[in-house]
């Protein structure tokens, strides 16, 4: 048993398919280069010492049920606190944090922070039993129940499954992950900060799921991936909008795989700019500050442009050509590897 690991896990972008993932609908995301890396050292002691390097700041509890609290901390908390009731019998640890995944951007730094945290707890107890997918349904717990955000599973599905040059193509009613190898010739996608940071829990995405919920509710079905737009159609106002963008991203999803691998970047171009269109018009989870980001990318030539995220702030995905002007702040990102432990 080790005394000493570090464990790293990715961000994501998500290319297509923005809260299709608690509607058992499909979405293509990737895991980026930037994430967070949790390195544990053993205790003696059963009790977990965090320092957060990014933060500056400490937090210590006892192993076992650790009391309730905000911010970064309920997610180291509730990683712990799920790990062990999931069986993995946990050792005390020093537990030190650092992160190049920006906060609020909609890179999903939080799954990244739950997944690294996780991975070297349970990799440090010398417990190997939990697979990708047992663990992305754990750290989505430590989302739902510990930090209030009620999240799906695509943010830790793509940074657990992430692989170099490949996008994901994930099906969350059969939980089915397939790589889409993601060749953009001399095109590079890239993300621009929109200037406004969010939070899920704090947002409006805990509402657009209980909107959802309410319709699956009033139509008499379990999820919106066995709705029609037939069935859309009956619901009251805003309730028929969110099913009818859910439906739309999940043909946009598979029209994007089509279209990476016939070669016509055009075509997911076009299809950013209706997955944009509806998240603003159909789901309402655009901002003025995400529109403003939007307009420059398409400027500069972007051949499609789109919040990417929970929404209500964050950063923008641009889809750029090569004659693409330049534009301050626009950072470039490629589909990297996924979570592992790394000693």
């Amino acid at each position: 048993m080790p005394d000493h690991v570090t464990a790293f896990a990715p961000g994501r972008v998500n290319l297509i398919g923005e809260h299709t993932d608690y509607n058992q609908g499909l979405a293509l995301p990737f895991a980026i280069a930037d994430g967070v890396t949790a390195s544990a050292s053993a205790l003696q002691a059963p009790r977990l010492e965090v320092v957060a390097r990014d933060f500056g700041e400490r937090d210590e509890f006892a192993l076992g049920a650790p009391p309730r609290t905000e911010g970064w901390r309920a997610f180291i908390r509730g990683a712990a606190a799920e790990l062990t009731a999931a069986g993995v019998r946990l050792r005390g640890a020093r537990l030190e944090i650092s992160g190049t995944v920006a906060r609020g951007a909609g890179l999903s730094s939080s799954a990244a922070l739950e997944v690294a945290v996780a991975l070297a707890l349970a990799a440090l107890a010398g417990d190997r039993r939990l697979d990708r997918i047992e663990l992305a349904k754990l750290c989505s717990r430590v989302e739902n129940e510990w930090v209030g955000a009620q999240t799906g599973l695509l943010d830790q599905l793509a940074s657990l499954y992430g692989e170099r040059d490949r996008a994901l193509r994930i099906d969350f009613r059969s939980l089915e992950v397939r790589p889409v190898a993601l060749e953009l010739r001399d095109h590079r996608l890239v993300t621009l900060d929109s200037g406004e940071q969010h939070a899920n829990a704090a947002s409006g995405y805990n509402e657009r799921r209980e909107e959802c919920a309410r319709a699956c509710e009033l139509l008499g079905i379990e999820s919106l991936g066995d709705a029609t737009l037939e069935m859309a159609a009956q619901l009251p106002e805003p309730l028929d909008r969110r099913v009818r963008h859910v439906l739309s991203a999940n043909q946009r999803v598979d029209a994007a795989v089509a279209a990476i691998q016939q070669g016509d970047l055009a075509e997911l171009g076009k299809l950013l700019d209706e997955e944009h269109r509806s998240l603003r018009d159909d789901y309402e989870v655009s901002t003025r500050a995400v529109e403003d980001a939007v307009s420059r990318l398409k400027r500069a030539g972007a051949l499609g442009a789109r919040i990417v995220g929970g929404g209500f702030g964050g950063h923008v995905l641009g889809l750029m050509p090569a004659d693409a002007s330049a534009l301050d702040g626009a950072i470039e990102v490629r589909p990297g590897p996924g979570a592992q432990v790394l000693d």
